[in-house]
């Protein structure tokens, strides 16, 4: 049954588009034994594949079969009106609902994830896939944890909702592997339900905070020029050592001093206490989260050594703690953003939900070759959620009483992420949740982006997390004493920093820069007011007089012109980012008054928004 001109076309494109994948087809035994394969030709005249000894399509019309499930799937993406699809297809089989949903759908981007090269080989020799191959958004996943990478891919175009085309045979006959699969899926989707969430719930505080702090863009130096610090190094890369917060940081205690002068240390602001309590005082710490009480982490934490890493949106105190140095990261937020890139650009960090994963591509950032990581547990391991005397723990503790322990707390912090188990360092399983789970993803897609960088775990326990590696602590106890040059590496920055960012004419022109960009976000935002302000007058003028079908289009054309003032304004994300993804909906069944009452709504948002940002607390 196998058409030898099928394979030879394919395998063409393969070879021209997918090269790493066809390798993948052409050698390697998967497990899969050839009698577990059968292929039957159906009553339609059209192959029918059988997997031990269970039909993967339908024996009577496998075309038909595909498109019906096809249509499904479009039919389930086209009720999610707010963002694009990418369809996801898990089992391939021979193609037939794949190759049916490209057809209805050519623009969505469609990725492939098949357990088993060789039911795929099959297929490309049983099927002329040519149209499905020349698809410039076609992906291929033959490994769980590569789905991560091919979300990702995708999104740079845009944010996207998955929606999943199941093969119901082949995902039951591998139900264990496909259920990793799906959890990875579930797990990226959560991101921006949980980033809405933040930004509804926090967005005025960063707002507020970014405000506050806007001098100190002008005013202290940023990360950049730090850059490739640990990379250059004179006598090779600088090891990273990475403390997170996770209660795998206990396990190493002991051992910090030595660490100290092995590695530069990375401190997320959580552990920051945790080191000077153990002699191990970080050479950096981050500080990235607005909150108050994550500033609290801070408290007593006097570091005369330390170099803190700060976002301009952090809780305005921490700019006065007593630290060697401060230096920004980028801006999160457009407001952050706005003003540092007129005034002085200072060096961006990935942010993936967690200060651990700013800390980790702070250390990619510097150079890092090694990092070596302990705390990044992403998991309750002996239903612990941080080290031992950590913040959250001792406020936990004070604030207990006989009808209101610390366990209350506890048990709350694990059952408010939506509690999961998965895969522990080491062996065996660990008590998560749907947010660790969503970190952990991050991580690894992370790792496989930057595959230069070794990242090693020195604290069994926690969450296993693809490219990190478990290994012994003596390991890294058996790398050289480099304190000195480390000391004498980030003196040399400094100096250099002292010398050129706070010179005098620099100063000033900074002063100048920052001056103007005041005064252009204000005229920015005035001229946001002015057009909302505009098109709400306009719509509450078409409410009132319910205009005919002439004069509708005249209304419709005057609240185009609006809305492209608004979107020329360089401000327009500042006033945007107080509202994320609003939908404003009307119960009016005419089209065009409905029209009429849901842009009214986001015009009196958007002139809120604008209101919300005091300028005069730039000055």
């Amino acid at each position: 049954m196998e058409n030898q001109n099928y394979w030879e076309i394919n395998s063409k494109i393969l070879r021209e588009r997918y090269p790493g994948l066809l390798d993948q087809l052409t050698h390697g035994d998967d497990g899969l034994k050839a009698e577990d394969i059968k292929v039957e030709t159906g009553a339609s005249g059209e192959p029918a594949l059988k997997v031990k000894g269970l039909y993967v399509h339908s024996q009577r019309d496998p075309v038909k079969e595909g498109r019906r499930l096809a249509e499904s799937a479009i039919a389930a993406a086209a009720a999610n009106k707010n963002s694009p699809t990418v369809f996801i297809a898990l089992g391939f089989g021979l193609g037939y609902a794949v190759l049916a949903l490209t057809e209805l759908d050519p623009q969505s981007p469609v990725i492939i994830v098949e357990k088993y090269p060789s039911l795929l080989r099959l297929a490309f020799k049983l099927r002329n896939m040519g149209n499905l191959l020349t698809r410039n958004n076609l992906a291929f996943v033959l490994d769980e944890s590569g789905i991560n990478a091919a979300l990702s891919h995708f999104e740079k175009h845009g944010k996207l909702k998955p929606e999943i085309l199941r093969n119901r045979t082949l995902t039951g006959i591998d139900e264990q592997w496909f259920s990793v699969v799906e959890n990875k899926i579930r797990t990226w989707a959560m991101k921006d339900d949980v980033n809405s969430a933040t930004l509804k719930k926090f967005g005025g505080r960063w707002v507020k905070n970014i405000l506050r702090n806007a001098q100190a863009v002008r005013d202290l130096p940023g990360i950049s020029r730090f850059a490739g610090l640990a990379a250059d190094a004179p006598g090779g890369p600088l090891p990273v050592f990475l403390a997170a917060a996770g209660p795998g940081l206990d396990k190493v205690s002991s051992l910090l001093p030595e660490i100290r002068k092995r590695c530069l240390i990375v401190a997320v602001d959580t552990s920051m206490r945790f080191l000077l309590r153990n002699n191990a005082e970080p050479d950096f710490a981050l500080v990235i989260d607005p909150q108050f009480w994550n500033s609290r982490h801070l408290d007593r934490c006097a570091g005369g050594n330390t170099r803190l890493v700060i976002e301009s949106a952090v809780y305005p105190p921490v700019l006065r703690l007593p630290f060697r140095g401060m230096y920004l990261c980028g801006s999160l937020f457009p407001l952050g953003k706005f003003i540092e890139k007129r005034v002085d650009p200072k060096g961006d960090l990935a942010a993936g939900g967690s200060v651990a994963t700013s800390a980790w591509d702070f250390s990619r950032f510097l150079g890092a070759r090694q990092v070596w990581i302990a705390g990044l547990d992403l998991a309750y391991p002996g239903n612990k959620t941080h080290y031992k005397g950590a913040q959250f723990e001792e406020k936990a503790l004070a604030e207990s009483w006989r009808l209101k322990p610390s366990e209350s707390w506890l048990a709350r912090a694990m059952r408010d992420g939506i509690p999961c188990s998965g895969p522990a360092v080491g062996g065996g399983t660990v008590a998560s949740d749907r947010r660790l789970s969503l970190y952990a993803a991050w991580f690894e897609n992370c790792f496989r982006q930057y595959p230069e960088i070794k990242n090693f775990c020195l604290s069994g326990g926690g969450l296993a997390i693809a490219g990190l590696e478990a290994v012994e602590s003596g390991a890294l106890l058996a790398l050289p004493d480099r304190r000195k040059e480390i000391d004498a590496r980030l003196e040399t920055v400094e100096n250099g920093i002292k010398a050129e960012f706070f010179e005098p004419q620099e100063s000033e022109r900074r002063n100048q820069r920052y001056d103007r960009a005041v005064a252009e976000l204000r005229a920015s935002l005035e001229h946001i007011k002015t057009a909302c302000e505009k098109g709400e007058r306009t719509v509450k003028q078409a409410l009132r007089q319910k205009p005919g079908p002439a004069e509708q289009e005249k209304v419709l054309a005057e609240l185009d012109k609006v809305n492209r003032l608004i979107g020329s304004s360089e401000a327009k994300e500042i006033a945007g980012f107080l509202f994320p993804d609003q939908t404003f909906e009307s119960d009016e069944k005419d089209a065009f008054l409905g029209y009429m009452e849901s842009s009214a709504a986001l015009y009196r948002s958007l002139m809120e928004a604008a209101r919300t940002v005091e300028i005069t607390a730039l000055l």
